[in-house]
């Protein structure tokens, strides 16, 4: 037996796991997900004072390199690269680079420093994964991130 709660019918299961019967939703469940609005978010102001701005982080997967650049009190990406960009995907078979060694990783990191000092962002702080370390394609976002003139804090 199912017990009955205020917001019962919006429940997909009952106690027992059963499942129930789509006729029993009042509103089809596209639209309850699709009527939500989640704003995004928001530190508190004592917890902002202290955090460093802007993050970079990077994500290698076997066939792609990508970086982003978090604004850390919003949690919003202000700026980001990828070689899974449909640009530079093309042009890379084109020529037949690689979209995941070192190489790939440094014109991505080029690539993010443009997009950052043209959106005015000068320094960034790096924040590396559990396995990660400076060595290889990391090394080579960083390096060339230094190189188009933005700041690592």
């Amino acid at each position: 037996k199912s017990v009955h709660t205020p917001h019962s019918h919006l429940r997909l299961f009952s106690i027992h796991r059963r499942p129930l019967p789509r006729h029993s939703l009042s509103l089809p469940l596209v639209s309850l997900i699709s009527d939500m609005v989640i704003p995004p978010p928001v530190k508190a102001q004592r917890i902002t004072n202290f955090l460093k701005p802007y993050l970079l982080r990077m994500h290698f997967s076997n066939k792609y390199v990508s970086a982003q650049v978090i604004h850390a009190p919003t949690a919003t990406v202000t700026s980001a690269a990828s070689s899974q960009e449909k640009a530079l995907r093309e042009a890379w078979t084109k020529t037949q680079q690689s979209t995941r060694d070192v190489a790939a990783a440094a014109k991505i990191g080029k690539l993010l420093g443009e997009r950052l000092l043209v959106k005015g962002i000068p320094a960034v702080s790096v924040v590396y994964k559990k396995d990660q370390r400076y060595h290889g394609k990391v090394r080579a976002v960083i390096d060339s991130l230094r190189e188009s003139g933005v700041t690592l804090l």
